[in-house]
């Protein structure tokens, strides 16, 4: 594991959107869904793809708060173009858990 300093910490900009759209991503690789995640008036609408198929059916997730990095470059994943990173722990099985706030915060909140 290599060790960063607050000042790098720092820089990651981790905050809190809803999901208001997602759709299949056939085109993927692995299986995934393609998100779209509001993140509040300050940052806006942003698009990511998620490999959470095995976990979360497109009902569950729609809705729900995540916690992503917005500060990303863009990537390219086949024809999609993923503008943030939606966080989360994976199982011992490569499941991807989400990570999600405890209680519903404000689109865009910034993580303490």
């Amino acid at each position: 594991m290599d060790f960063i300093n607050w000042e790098q910490f720092d820089l990651v900009e981790l905050r809190v959107g809803t999901i208001v759209e997602v759709a299949d991503f056939p085109e993927a690789r692995k299986p995934a869904y393609k998100l779209k995640v509001d993140f509040g008036a300050d940052i806006g609408l942003k698009q990511s793809s998620a490999q959470i198929t095995n976990l979360y059916s497109k009902e569950q997730l729609l809705g729900k708060q995540v916690i992503g990095v917005v500060n990303f470059p863009t990537k390219q994943i086949g024809p999609f173009r993923s503008e943030c990173l939606i966080t989360g722990f994976y199982r011992p099985d490569g499941a991807v858990v989400l990570a999600v706030p405890e209680q519903t915060v404000a689109n865009g909140s910034k993580m303490a």
